[in-house]
């Protein structure tokens, strides 16, 4: 590969719109492979700005880092990924997309007079939470939809 065809982690910033500290964190994970300069300088191949939307889009539909390092991994080495090859990881996400279309879109219609959270707040609630019966379901907003409750990975 011809030098000139790697980037700089100051160009792959600028393009990508992910922050450096973003691109050393994802190294560090294993999601990221660049090469380095004599100078210990990170070179990316171009095509690390495919996986990096791969990886933003992924994160905002909340896959974990351990399922696009898996997904990632089985990307072919030697050769930059073809539609083909995303098309093929993206598939297995699009369930997980309709079930948080669904559950956004009954959060979305009920949000002006219940959210799910069953508390005990609102004279009226289309889901009424006597006794605090929600209280032994367990922490959280025990009725929203499940994909809505799931814990929110920080990174």
């Amino acid at each position: 590969m011809d030098a000139h065809d790697l980037l700089t982690i100051g160009e792959v910033v600028e393009r990508s719109g992910f922050p450096a500290s973003a691109l050393r964190f994802y190294e560090r994970e294993g999601l990221l492979h660049p090469t380095r300069t004599a100078g210990g300088q990170r070179r990316y191949e171009r095509s690390v700005l495919r996986r990096l939307a791969f990886i933003r889009a992924a994160r905002t539909i909340g896959v974990g880092l351990d399922e696009i390092r898996e997904a990632l991994d089985s990307l072919p080495n030697g050769r930059t990924p073809t539609k083909a090859d995303w098309t093929r990881l993206s598939r297995a996400w699009r369930k997980r997309l309709d079930e948080q279309i669904e559950a956004l879109v009954a959060l979305r219609d009920g949000l002006d007079s219940c959210i799910g959270c069953g508390c005990l707040s609102l004279q009226r609630c289309r889901i009424s939470n006597p006794g605090d019966r929600a209280a032994t379901m367990g922490a959280g907003a025990r009725f929203l939809p499940a994909l809505l409750r799931r814990p929110v990975d920080a990174h």
